[in-house]
């Protein structure tokens, strides 16, 4: 029987394990990344594990969440952070150099290798032909130190793509169209490849983005093959060393193939506030437009941000509206200066800002009061732009524009004709912005700088066999790590700093949680499906940690919520019967008894003490998961298998 595009790459990284779907399995990480939001943290981690060089062939230390610097915090973050990238053989990529998954695709990605990071976006780097995942920060710091990753080993899901693209439909309708059919968990526990003939003619910023949103599906990663197309954009970054062709072979097998014809889709737009609330843009088409934003690591491509500069040519835009444009590297905005691209940008009235993250996290630009922003990002979660009453749309750039220049929803076809893209033989290669690190002889001598807002991580209790504490919040489906530790540039500059992000913890949903539960000194959560969806930030998992929550239970969990929670060492537990959700309530006195022995079965009975009535838990952990919850969390795991 044949293999996947992922199973022979998985097969290649093999450390321990059966490739059978749902195996816990270990794959060794080729290369690693992070960024300043999650990236503070994850080298606090790696820094007690006293390795004195990570063991990677690569790993990349960017800065491009945190980049508005109104307090000392992010600036001491990135100055921690270069500092630990020289002395432990990091690169640096400094501030204003572009988005990690943008500049990683363009520099550093190389098919057939493994790649994970502190990023839920990682999965970019599949549009290059990686497997390419995102983890929680303290996964990413055991890579570094040489250790291997672990996941279940994920079932395969096969698109096959027919037909072609019709002017003014893209790679993003694309992605939300898969959005559609699967809804935010439809990729749980999959490897989503992929394929057939309607591939040929998107290049590889444009599988990019297909990868970069396969992360909404909840799925493992997402990967094309390394094909004619992989191969043009790396020599156009002068990397056509790094080329190696991939493919899955003619018998390979899927769990579930999807097919969806190219030649009959149309523009679509995600709706607030889930990026699987998608419909046909002609069905939303006048509704008035307060803001629009382009850019993110979803769309901040050169060839995204050519079309948009082509099509905004000789326009100014509404003057009900404000355009931000954020370009996702500094390649990209200085070939759009070359061009004279970025003129036709900023003579329609847009706004240009710094190559990063920015609006996609709250990161200024945030909508006027219940104002619509019609953003090309990824995620429309609720109040995730800064704005708590504002409403989020995600679509294309071409959408995009024509809602900018229209002022309402508008189909982009509306605009004209589009013009021709002439994409160039080559980049512009300039990567003085990304320092290398410190020869080894000399690491030793290189100063670690700690700003006073950066503090330690805080440390998991080993798993008792009894755990009796107070039901501290019960929320709803579909939370998101947003939710739970919210971004936005109020509380992003605090990531290095647990104790002051705590008051912040499910400000969302009850601002009272956090006195509650420090108050109640042990407690619990209890959640309904996909709890945990959207960032990979461990924040979501230590923050609460560090108010005494010693497990979540939950109808469904996402993938990597669910790990960075055994890593913090708090158990995750799933309801045997769904709807026994609706007999907890909030307050009640709640008892595990037997955790040890239901660690080893798989199953411990809950007791509602105030209600008098139990309910059976699934604790499907592998055996290293239950040794990490018996050890207190990853970090005394390693530190006792070090020993």
């Amino acid at each position: 029987m044949g293999e996947t595009i992922a199973q022979k790459i998985i097969r290649e990284h093999l450390v321990s394990g059966r490739m059978e779907p749902g195996e816990e399995i270990a794959l060794r990480i080729d290369q690693t990344l992070t960024q300043d939001a999650t990236g503070t943290m994850a080298y606090l981690e790696f820094e007690t594990m006293g390795i004195p060089r990570v063991r990677t062939e690569l790993s990349v230390a960017y800065i491009d969440h945190n980049t508005l610097q109104s307090g000392f915090m992010n600036a001491d973050d990135h100055r921690f952070i270069q500092s630990m990238a020289k002395k432990y053989g990091l690169r640096f990529s400094r501030p204003g150099n572009g988005i990690c998954h943008q500049v990683h695709l363009e520099r550093f990605g190389r098919p057939g290798k493994t790649l994970i990071g502190s990023d839920s976006h990682t999965p970019t780097g599949g549009g290059i032909g990686m497997l390419a995942m995102g983890a929680g920060g303290l996964d990413v710091a055991v890579a570094m130190g040489g250790g291997a990753y672990y996941i279940n080993m994920p079932k395969m899901y096969k698109v096959n793509l027919t037909g072609r693209l019709r002017p003014f439909v893209t790679a993003k309708d694309i992605s939300l169209e898969i959005l559609r059919i699967l809804s935010v968990k439809g990729g749980v526990g999959a490897i989503i490849e992929w394929g057939g003939p309607g591939i040929r003619e998107l290049s590889v910023p444009e599988r990019a983005t297909i990868t970069n949103m396969g992360t909404e599906l909840g799925a493992t990663t997402s990967i094309f093959p390394s094909d004619e197309v992989t191969k043009a954009f790396l020599e156009a970054e002068g990397r056509g060393e790094d080329f190696v062709p991939l493919a899955s072979d003619p018998d390979a097998v899927y769990d579930r193939i999807i097919d969806i014809d190219l030649d009959t889709l149309t523009p679509k737009i995600a709706c607030p506030h889930s990026p699987d609330a998608v419909v046909d843009v002609a069905s939303v088409e006048g509704t008035r437009v307060d803001q629009v934003c382009i850019g993110s690591c979803t769309n901040s491509s050169l060839y995204d941000m050519l079309k948009v500069a082509a099509l905004l040519k000789g326009r100014v835009i509404s003057p009900d509206v404000s355009l931000s444009v954020s370009p996702g590297s500094r390649q990209v905005l200085t070939m759009l200066a070359d061009c004279g691209a970025l003129s036709d940008i900023l003579s329609s009235g847009a706004r240009v800002l710094e190559c990063a993250c920015g609006p996609c996290i709250g990161m200024g630009f945030s909508p006027n009061s219940g104002g619509v922003s019609l953003r090309t990002f990824n995620r429309n979660f609720e109040g995730r732009s800064g704005t708590k009453d504002g409403k989020v749309y995600l679509v294309s750039p071409e959408t995009a524009v024509a809602a900018a220049i229209f002022g309402e929803i508008t189909d982009p076809a509306k605009l004209g004709e589009l013009p021709p893209i002439h994409m160039p033989e080559a980049f512009r290669i300039d990567d003085s912005a990304i320092l290398q690190p410190a020869p080894v002889e000399e690491a030793a001598e290189v100063e670690i700088l700690r700003g006073p807002n950066i503090r330690e991580c805080p440390a998991g209790e080993p798993v008792e066999d009894e755990l009796s504490a107070p039901l501290a919040l019960k929320v709803g489906d579909n939370i998101t790590t947003d939710h739970i530790m919210p971004a936005g540039s109020r509380i992003l500059p605090y990531r290095s700093n647990i104790p002051y992000l705590s008051q912040f913890c499910f400000e969302v949903c009850d601002p009272g949680f956090p006195e509650r539960a420090k108050k109640a000194g042990r407690s619990m959560i209890v959640g309904g499906e996909n709890y945990g969806q959207g960032s990979s930030r461990e924040h979501a998992a230590l923050v609460p940690l560090y108010l005494g929550v010693r497990a979540v239970i939950a109808k469904s969990f996402a993938r990597i919520h669910a790990a960075n929670l055994i890593n913090a060492g708090i158990m995750p537990l799933t309801f045997e019967n769904p709807d026994d959700y609706e007999q907890l309530q909030q307050g009640d006195e709640l008892k595990l008894s037997g955790i040890e022995r239901g660690m080893e079965n798989g199953t411990i009975t809950l007791l509602d003490e105030t209600s008098g009535k139990s309910f059976p838990l699934r604790c499907a952990y592998t055996e290293r998961q239950r040794a990490i919850l018996r050890a207190g969390g990853l970090l005394k795991y390693v530190a006792k298998e070090a020993q």
